[in-house]
This record gives C-alpha cells, sequence and structure tokens, in this order.
C-alpha cells in the first residue's frame, strides 16, 4: 500500500511539474487553480477546467516540454475530449496554442487528428464562446484551428501562419493588421488575462443569459470620435476594442450598459470612407454578438463606402453586401445612433430600420441622405446656381438648404426612420432604456439551414 501511495505522489510531482503550458492555466483561471483532464496523460497539452470569475471555463495549453508540444493522435483526444465536455455542458473553451506542428513519428494520424479536431472547433462554433490564445508557434493546420475560434489573442513574439520562412518579420503584427487577431498583447500573462476579460463579458452559451455584475457610472464627455463617444455611454473602464489595427475607420469594442455587456461598433475613426476591411471587420463583430445574443449599438457617421478602383479590384460591392448581411441576419437586439452623416448604401446597412435596426436615434447635428448634401444639392436645384457671381459659395448655400429641408435629422424623425433626436448628453440614458425595453425581444426567422453570406 505504502509503495503505492509512494507512486502516486511520484507520478502527481512529475505531472506538477513547472511549465510555460501549466503557468498559462494559472494566469486564466480564479486563483490560478484548475483540474487537469486526463492528467497522467502525456501528450504535449494540458487540459483542464476551473473558474473564471466564478464561471467555469474549460481549457487546453499546449506543452512545448513534451515534444515540442507536437499534435499527435492523444494530443488531439485529449483536446476532443476537453471540447466534448463543454458541448455537453454548454461552458467556454480557452485554447493556449504553441506548437511546432505534427508528430512527424506518427503523420497519418497526426493529419487525421487536425481534421477531427477542425470538426468539433467548427461544430460548437456558436455554441459556446471559443477564444484562442497564440503564446508561441502556431503554424499550418493548428493556425486554421486557432483562426476558427470567436477571437483569437496573440503574444507580440508569437507566430501564426500557413508559410513558413515567409518575408513576413512580424508576424504578430501583420496578423492585427489583417485582422487574424483581435488583440495583441504584451506576453504570455496579460494575452491570457485578456482572454479572461473578455469571457467575463460574454454569457456561457448561445442559451444562457448575459452575465449582470456590479457598474460605476462613465466620467469620459462625450466626443465625436468613437472611442471618447462609446466611453461616455458605458459603465467606466468596461471598454475592450478589439481589431484595433484593422479597418482603421471602423471600431468594434465589448464594453457594458448598466451592468449587462454591448458590443458596439461605430465609424469615421479616421474620417474615412468604410473599406473592405472596415466592412469585414463590422461584419464578423456582429456575427459574434448575434450569436450570443449580445446587442449591437452602431454609432454611425460615414459618407459610405470607399469605391475607389483598387477597392473596386478587391471586390467592394462584395464586401459591402457581407456587412449588410450580418446586420440583416443577426436577430439580437440592434439600435443605431446616427452622430453626424449617414449617406446612401451606407446608412441602409448600418441604420436602415427597414432592414436591421429596432431602433434608430439622432443627434442634432445628423445628416441623412442618399447623396452627399453637396451632390444633392447640385441635382436637385441646378437651376438656382445659374448667374451665382460665387459658385461655391452658392453650391455651399444650396447644400445648407437641403440638409434644413430634406436630410436633417428631425425631417427624418418626421418621416419616421428615426425614432428620436437625442442630445449627446441624455445618449447614455436613451441607450439604456432602449436597450431595457428590447430585452424581451424575439423573432422566428424562416425554415432554412442558414443564409448564404456573399463571402
Amino acid at each position: 500500500m505504502s509503495d503505492t501511495v509512494s507512486m502516486l505522489s511520484s507520478l502527481r510531482e512529475e505531472r506538477m511539474k513547472a511549465s510555460p503550458a501549466r503557468e498559462r492555466l494559472k494566469y486564466l483561471f480564479d486563483q490560478g487553480e484548475f483540474t487537469e483532464i486526463d492528467g497522467y496523460a502525456a501528450a504535449g497539452v494540458i487540459a483542464a477546467y476551473g473558474y473564471v470569475e466564478g464561471d467555469p471555463v474549460y481549457a487546453f495549453s499546449q506543452d512545448m516540454t513534451v515534444r515540442n508540444g507536437a499534435m499527435s493522435a492523444a494530443q488531439a483526444a485529449k483536446i476532443k475530449k476537453t471540447l466534448d465536455l463543454a458541448a455537453k455542458t454548454g461552458v467556454p473553451v480557452v485554447g493556449i496554442y504553441d506548437s511546432f506542428g505534427a508528430d512527424v513519428n506518427d503523420p497519418i494520424d497526426a493529419l487525421s487528428a487536425y481534421g477531427e479536431l477542425l470538426m468539433w472547433i467548427n461544430n460548437l462554433s456558436g455554441v459556446v464562446p471559443q477564444i484562442a490564445v497564440v503564446a508561441g508557434t502556431c503554424a499550418g493546420t493548428a493556425a486554421m484551428l486557432a483562426q476558427s475560434a470567436d477571437l483569437v489573442i496573440m503574444t507580440e513574439d508569437s507566430e501564426m501562419f500557413v508559410t513558413p520562412n515567409s518575408g513576413i518579420e512580424n508576424k504578430a503584427e501583420n496578423c492585427a493588421k489583417t485582422g487574424t487577431a483581435a488583440l495583441v498583447c504584451k506576453d504570455d500573462k496579460s494575452a491570457v488575462e485578456a482572454a479572461a476579460e473578455i469571457l467575463k463579458k460574454l454569457p456561457q452559451n448561445n442559451l444562457a443569459p448575459l452575465p449582470v455584475y456590479e457598474f460605476a457610472l462613465p466620467t469620459a464627455a462625450y466626443d465625436k470620435q468613437p472611442e471618447a463617444a462609446i466611453k461616455s455611454v458605458c459603465d467606466e473602464l468596461s471598454v475592450v476594442e478589439l481589431y484595433a489595427d484593422n479597418g482603421k475607420a471602423a471600431y468594434t469594442a465589448l464594453g457594458s450598459v448598466n451592468g449587462e455587456t454591448v458590443g458596439f461598433a461605430a465609424t469615421n475613426k479616421t474620417g474615412d470612407k468604410l473599406s473592405a476591411d472596415d466592412c469585414s471587420k463590422i461584419a464578423r463583430f456582429v456575427r459574434l454578438c448575434d450569436a450570443f445574443a449580445v446587442p449591437v449599438v452602431t454609432l454611425v457617421d460615414t459618407e459610405g463606402f470607399l469605391t475607389s478602383d483598387p477597392e473596386e479590384t478587391r471586390g467592394a460591392v462584395k464586401n459591402m453586401a457581407i456587412l449588410a448581411h450580418a446586420y440583416a441576419e443577426a436577430t439580437t437586439v440592434k439600435l443605431a445612433v446616427i452622430t453626424g452623416k449617414a449617406y446612401g448604401p451606407a446608412y441602409i446597412a448600418l441604420a436602415g430600420k427597414g432592414a436591421n435596426a429596432d431602433m434608430v436615434f439622432a443627434l442634432p447635428e445628423a445628416v441623412i441622405s442618399p447623396l452627399a448634401p453637396e451632390a444633392a444639392a447640385e441635382l436637385l436645384m441646378h437651376d438656382k446656381l445659374k448667374g451665382a457671381e460665387d459658385t461655391a459659395a452658392a453650391r455651399e448655400q444650396l447644400a445648407k438648404e437641403y440638409v434644413e429641408q430634406q436630410a436633417s435629422a428631425f425631417v427624418a424623425a418626421k418621416k419616421g426612420v428615426v425614432d428620436d433626436v437625442v442630445t449627446a448628453a441624455e445618449l447614455r440614458k436613451t441607450i439604456a432604456d432602449a436597450l431595457d425595453i428590447l430585452s424581451g425581444k424575439r423573432i422566428s426567422k424562416l425554415p432554412k439551414k442558414h443564409g448564404n453570406m456573399p463571402i
């Protein structure tokens, strides 16, 4: 009996030896405590469950101290078991990636293992939140696994790629620019803690209610820039921006209003029109929020979509359609606030009540028009320019008249396309009240597997 106890104690000590994989899990779970799954199976990965802010979470962390974290049938079995448990219990999953790739000693089984994991991760998509943390090397099929999660968080010195030895020097920075990574953090600890912070804002699964927590009133003053505007509406210190380095004209963030999570999308971060990257960024964010019934508030101030030759070459109209599809298909609560310009197709996609928003509000300075006011005035009032001594001044005056008579927030409100015109000081209360009254929203959709988004 004593020999058995001694052997068990020895095995436990060996299993509990410090490793980067184990330390990363400690950063994730409350008080650094977790319970391992199949702990005695040394397979290049540590699978575990524990609590994040008191809520259960599953996780797996690839272990470079065991055969360089190589993917094998045994490793895949531990990860698959973790995903299976998450599916059965409706609990989020965090995957921490750090491996040089497949186990070359058993390549066929490794390929099969990757295929199985891709199926599990993608089938679990939209059922429970999945966050991938890239803390080292994540290459080839492993990169596909990570990218299949809802969000990818990388460390500054990590790398995620398909093609080895490429000419890209800073792979994490490149992933942030392309929208492959939602966040890039300084080190393992900050990356895993960022994952935990995001999990706190998301429900446990697609059927669970939003988390509710204590909050402090915002201290930020309203400003036209999206970040400041959103911070003036959200609870103090609750805003987490995502995809900051991708789609520079758009802004996406998770925050909370009166203690409940809200997704915010905004335009005019740089004053530019919306590019293909901006459309893709907002569309993916809206779909994430919709998957877990997180309300979406869109702040609109844009002249529309970028339609330059390079954008047309990239398929600009397809990206516009993707954005419109994401909003139209989403059944979560959708509010729109027109804070400035809302012209043409961009207005229809982002703030049009006909296709998307449950409620639309506008600040007094908002302009809602099918064309830029200057172009509309030129088209509708061209005769008034005849004989004008100062044509430029005349055009400016006509544009002003056009806005006042046909495109102001108050005209839009009279026509029923805007529910109310509110001041910046009233914005937080207006949004909070609308979210509260719409919290019971229910929609029955036409029977189908899914829409065919033009991706």
